[in-house]
Formats: C-alpha cells, structure tokens, sequence
C-alpha cells in the first residue's frame, strides 16, 4: 500500500513484504560504526583521564556529569532542528548525517584521547572542552540514526528486527573495543601516543560501518513539511510532556543505561585490582559479552510469545539475579565470568528491546497530536540515556574517591570491596527499579500500538478522498 497525503508533504510507503536481510543487517551496522566511537568513552575515557591525564578521580567523574548534562540538554535542539530542516531531498531526511556526521565524530573521538603538556588546571579545561564538543558531534550522528529506524517500517515485526540487529551491531561493537583496545594500546611503549592512535583506528572502522547503513538503509515515512509550530523550547516540552509513554521510558532508561555504563566504566578497574590482572578484561569480556548475543538471538522470539514490555521484564530479571548473586560470590574471575554473562545475557533483552519502543512511540506522538517528529521525539529519549551516562560517569568517579582509590598501587580491602559494589551491587539497585518502573506505568502495548499504527493510516487515507 502507498498512501500520499499531499496537505502535510507526507509520503508512507508500507510494503507488503518484510525489510530484507541485507536492509536489516546494514541497520545493525550503524550502530556497530557507532559503538565503535561511543564505546571507547564509556570503557576507557576514565582510566585515561585518571592515570593518563592524571585528573583525580572525582575531578574526572565531574567531567562525565557535566559533559554529558551538556549534552544531554543539547540533544533536544538538534533533534528538533532536524525535524525543522527544509528541503528535504533524495538521499532522505536523516541518512545524509551518517555519512558526514560520522567523519567529524571520528576526529573528536581522537582528540578526546589527547593528554596535552598543560598545568593541571589545563588539562582538566581540555577535558572538559574536548568532550563537551564530542558530545555535540554524538548527537549530531547518533539521533539521526535512532529516528531513521522509525522512518524505515511501521511494522511490529520488522522494528522488533531492527531493535535486534541493532542491538548485535551495538553488542559487536562492544565485543571488539573491550578485547582489542587494551592490548593494542599495550603494543606501545608510552600510553600517550597509544591511547589517540588506537582510538584513531577504532574510529575508521566505525565511518566504515556507518557508510554501510547510509548506501543501504531506506527512508519510507517521510515528512517532507516542517511542523506548523515554531521551534522552540515550549515546543520541544509540549513534545516531551503530550507523550506519556516516552516520559515512562526516558525515566526507565535512566537506570538502566548507568547500570549497563557503570558496569562498563568498572571492569577494567576490577580486572587490574581486585584479580590482579588488567589482561584479563580482554578475556573475560570475550566470554560476557560474546555471551550476550544470545540474549539478541532471543529477542525475537520472546518479544513474539510475550510482546515487547512482558519480554523487557524476563531480561531485567535474570541480569538483577546474576548481579545481585555475583556480588556476594568470592571474587573469582571463573565464577565471576560466568555470572557476569548471565547478567549481560539479561540486560541485552531489554536494551535491545528499547529501540522498538522508541519506534512505537513516535508514532504514539503522532497519534496523539497529528504531527511526526522522529528528531525531537528520539532525542527527549536521548536526553534520559546522555542524563543516565552522565550519572554512571559522575557516580564511578566520585565512587572510587569515596572508596579510597589510588591509581596504580596495590588497592586496600575496603577499596576492592567498594570496586566490587560499584561493578555489581549499584547495576542490580538500578535495574530493579527500572523494572518496577516498566511493569506498573507502560501501558503501550504491542496491541495498542498495532491499532494506533491502523488509525493513522486511516487518517492519511481520509485526507485523500
């Protein structure tokens, strides 16, 4: 079926077969280019500007929560003012921030990896500077990506699809960074020049990856009119506050985005003190997150018995479980792998999950006030992950401060223990809350969606006749 509605410059094309593979699969490499960028942040930018840089620990935890707070309220200028651009043309309304987007991302990933010989008061300026800027640059790249999924396909099968390659692609991303950064960096002989170099490869490979879902992705829903309100912050509120699920999720997503970061940002500190052995992050991390695509293969399958929120909940559950278990076990690196996986396991459901209900919830606002905004809509949700990341930052700096940690030296008892809770015990608190949050308050069901998605046709058709 293809419906244009000449009123509002909408064309939707809904096709009677599924995304192909290939269309899929080329999604899933967005995010993988992505991860290959925004992973190298999260797992290492804090133990660069802790042992690198030599910022102190809380210092640095400071620059995660004001960088990210920054960005986080930036996001929602740039997804508006994507929906608010003009002059829509052939290569689509979000693909064309892939290709260049991405290329800039990759210069401010290096730079933020650069030490320069400053004051320490320079260095914590440049920190600042550079990853501020690079969270602009993300948004800019990252948004854009996130609304394409929505305009491809408005079917609940192929968006529980995408969430899935996404997901595999983010996972993947992850996979790589966290076994090869370490020891390539190792390779050098001053971690100065490594850091950037490494962080410099890792960034082509993540252009690569986003060409590939710019050549191949399609754009389906389009909106070729601006919104009929002016851009505005009272305009971007009204987007955030009409929308009762995306409130759900984006309060959701708080937590269980610092729980996933947190556990990122703390494995390299537990591997080099409480097993005593950095090395063994690269090994470990092979097994967990290697482990956690099969939470991805399972995705689809629970999403199809028990639908999106009811599958969100199993995940949620298992990774509280294995975490919560994990905590009180010794720590050994074979128990602690093998639980580990089982909560990576988990957390992959749900996080995967997410994109899906992004998906569906842009079409909720349309729904609910008769105008798309992909930008603005996954950008407020935006808000809730850079908000989230700003939080897991602040929380493990100032957390190894309170807990007494001493860059590279042998750590006290008290100090392991506060590692281990940070890696642990917060992700469990976290995710047992944003299950209780999912289960009592989001009430978009797949059902619900299905019948919103039928009226809005049926809207555009009777614009026609």
């Amino acid at each position: 079926m293809s419906v244009v509605a000449t009123e509002r410059k909408v064309e939707i094309k809904v096709e009677e077969k599924n995304l192909s593979v290939k269309e899929k699969i080329s999604y899933g490499m967005g995010d993988f280019g992505n991860g290959f960028m925004f992973d190298l942040g999260q797992l290492y930018l804090l133990k660069f500007f802790t042992d690198v840089a030599g910022i102190p620990a809380a210092a640095a935890g400071g620059i995660f929560l004001v960088s990210k707070l920054f960005a986080a309220v930036c996001d929602p200028i740039v997804g508006s003012s994507i929906d608010y651009r003009k002059n829509i043309g052939a290569k689509g309304k979000f693909r064309p921030y892939l290709l260049f987007g991405s290329m800039v991302l990759a210069i401010l990933t290096v730079l933020t990896f650069i030490s320069p010989n400053l004051s320490p008061a320079g260095k914590l300026i440049y920190a600042y500077a550079s990853y501020m800027i690079w969270g602009i640059g993300y948004s800019f790249v990252n948004i854009p990506y996130g609304s394409l999924g929505a305009s491809m396909t408005q079917n609940t099968s192929d968006r529980t699809s995408l969430a899935a390659f996404r997901q595999t692609g983010s996972l993947g991303a992850l996979f790589v960074t966290s076994i090869a950064v370490v020891p390539l960096i190792l390779l050098f002989p001053n971690e100065k020049i490594g850091y950037p170099v490494v962080m410099g490869i890792m960034s082509v490979i993540g252009i690569i990856a986003f060409y590939v879902c710019y050549r191949n992705c399609k754009e389906r829903i389009v909106v070729k009119e601006s919104p009929k309100e002016k851009l505005s912050v009272k305009s971007i509120f009204k987007t955030f506050v009409s929308n009762k699920p995306l409130l759900i999720l984006v309060f959701m997503t708080v937590f269980t985005i610092s729980a996933y970061n947190i556990k990122s940002a703390m494995l390299i500190y537990f591997a080099q003190y409480n097993l005593g052995n950095v090395k063994l992050m690269a090994y470990m991390n092979f097994i967990i997150i290697g482990s956690s695509f099969l939470g991805v293969i399972m995705l689809p399958k629970l999403v199809s018995r028990f639908g999106k929120k009811q599958a969100a909940m199993i995940g949620l559950g298992i990774s509280i479980a294995a975490d919560t278990v994990n905590f009180f076990m010794p720590s050994n690196v074979v128990i602690f792998t093998i639980l580990a996986s089982i909560a990576f396991i988990g957390i992959s459901i749900p996080n995967g999950i997410t994109w899906a209900f992004v998906s569906d919830i842009i079409d909720y606002g349309e729904w609910k006030t008769g105008e798309r905004k992909e930008g603005t809509t996954y950008s407020l949700f935006n808000f809730s992950r850079k908000l989230a990341q700003s939080l897991s930052g602040f929380l493990s700096g100032i957390g190894l401060g309170l807990v007494g940690y001493i860059p590279n030296v042998a750590q006290k008892a008290g100090t392991l223990v506060g590692i281990k809770s940070l890696l642990l015990l917060y992700p469990a608190i976290a995710l047992s809350i944003a299950a209780v949050i999912i289960g009592f308050m989001y009430k978009l069901t797949d059902k619900k969606h299905a019948e919103i998605v039928q009226d809005i046709h049926a809207r555009s058709e009777s614009r026609l006749s």
